[in-house]
């Protein structure tokens, strides 16, 4: 997800409904509304998913709306008619659309390109409510797939993944979870670690064959350590493993999985945007 650059601090935790400005509010039932007749394929995410899952009430400037990336060109667009300015800020993940100090972000994968929204994600989602709009949010499985590289000096999204398991008493498709996360599985144990120790009481949340499975997978990794497996500093922080790369010569993988990123958000079609 995007850092929120103006906030100087995590936002306070609440279950009491937020109301949203009326015009924040207008402006997103029309974004939505939009999507929806334009059928462009996508799952809101950010605080509307986790609220949905949840019952964390949290005040944004931003409604996330995850896609493909094949579908972005299609939805910049036609936010464009709807006069919003828009904008492809990491064409590997992330376009934009603003009007009136509100933004949309289109949400195409995580921006170390580990994880790409693909059809599935969209079909998975959660049929939800969102300002009177009917439409769907990240399912549960997915909305904690897609916080656990949002792990940056400036924000971490390790509790709101947390709260996603204890809200949903971890009645989660945890074989799906493990599939989206891949090569990738001590980033999710490192998640599970931290539930646990948050909810030393709902270790059960987690099923009994997870724990056994990533814990096994751990001391393996221990006990065989290969000497030529590469540094992943970078894909959690390029910033705080930045001397690793610049100084100390370490492998960028960042740059590797985000040049080979396919397909990438494109412009918009000439035929439209002329």
């Amino acid at each position: 997800m995007v850092p929120d650059q103006d906030s100087p601090s995590p936002p306070v935790t609440t279950s009491i409904p937020l109301e949203l400005p009326q015009e924040q509010e207008a402006l997103y039932r029309e974004v939505l509304l939009a999507m929806e007749a334009e059928k462009i394929p996508y799952a809101v995410a950010g605080a509307f998913a986790l609220q949905k899952h949840t019952g964390i009430c949290r005040y944004t400037k931003d409604l996330d709306l995850f896609l493909r990336s094949e579908e972005a060109p299609a939805a910049l667009w036609h936010l464009q008619t709807h006069g919003f300015e828009t904008e492809i800020r990491d064409p590997v993940w992330l376009a934009k659309a603003h009007r009136d100090d509100f933004f949309v972000d289109l949400i195409t994968g995580m921006s170390n390109a580990v994880l790409v929204v693909d059809e599935s994600w969209i079909q998975l989602a959660t049929p939800a409510i969102i300002v009177d709009v009917s439409t769907r949010v990240l399912a549960a499985e997915e909305l904690i797939v897609s916080k656990l590289f949002v792990t940056r000096r400036e924000r971490f999204d390790g509790g709101d993944i947390a709260h996603v398991i204890y809200g949903t008493k971890g009645k989660l498709d945890w074989n799906r979870i493990v599939r989206r996360i891949g090569d990738h599985w001590e980033v999710l144990l490192w998640a599970l670690v931290l539930f646990h120790y948050i909810y030393p009481a709902n270790a059960n949340f987690v099923p009994s064959w997870l724990w056994l499975e990533l814990t096994g997978r751990f001391l393996n990794e221990i006990q065989h350590p290969d000497p030529k497996a590469v540094f992943r500093g970078s894909l959690i922080d390029e910033n705080i493993f930045a001397i690793d790369l610049k100084e100390w010569g370490l492998e960028n993988l960042l740059d590797q999985y985000r040049g080979r990123r396919s397909p990438k958000i494109t412009a918009l079609p000439e035929t439209k945007a002329g």
